[in-house]
């Protein structure tokens, strides 16, 4: 089935759209919930016009949450948790409590849904994106870390990795000289 699409419809296109859908999904979900209409000749001639005023929303919308995507861009969240020896997780750290996290941390509302996360269940850190609008999806930072301990600090990772890459090059010098030394004798 041929629809048209009156909304932004992620992972399906924007609006003013002519897309073929199953039959199923554009009878039972998009119709209904006024996302899409089928794609009947007058219909089409209407696309132009769908098409420039949900430009005109999506830059409307844009600008509004654009500064809330710089701030959430920059959010480190940190969440206790219990592990076992292995660094897994006892349970998991969920997308709502993340979007409660985030809310507090911006105050403002984001839906579990808007957010984009692989399921976590290991203590460390994880990439969690977050999707505002089709056009604003900034990056941020969750760290789980193992509850009774302290919160890990921002630069503590990016020093240790400065230490093993100081002492991978002073093992990588050591080794050449080395080599040096039974090429000399």
């Amino acid at each position: 089935m041929k629809v048209l699409l009156m909304k932004d419809v992620f992972k399906l296109g924007r609006a003013g759209d002519v897309k073929k859908v199953a039959d199923g999904y554009g009878r039972n979900f998009l119709i209904p919930q006024g996302l899409a209409m089928l794609a009947t000749p007058g219909a089409i001639k209407q696309a132009d016009r769908i098409r420039s005023n949900a430009a005109e929303r999506r830059a409307a919308l844009n600008n509004e949450l654009g500064g809330l995507a710089e701030k959430i861009a920059g959010l480190r969240l940190l969440f206790p948790a219990k592990a076992g020896e292995t660094d897994k997780l006892y349970g998991s750290i969920t997308t709502q409590q993340i979007a409660d996290a985030v809310e507090e941390a911006t105050t403002f509302t984001v839906k579990r849904q808007q957010l984009e996360v692989q399921p976590i269940r290991t203590l460390g850190e994880h990439t969690v994106v977050a999707r505002l609008t089709m056009d604003l999806v900034p990056e941020f930072t969750v760290v789980v870390y193992r509850e009774g301990e302290s919160a890990p600090l921002e630069g503590a990772e990016e020093a240790e990795e400065e230490i093993e890459v100081v002492e991978e090059e002073v093992a990588e010098e050591s080794v050449e000289e080395a080599e040096e030394e039974t090429e000399e004798a």
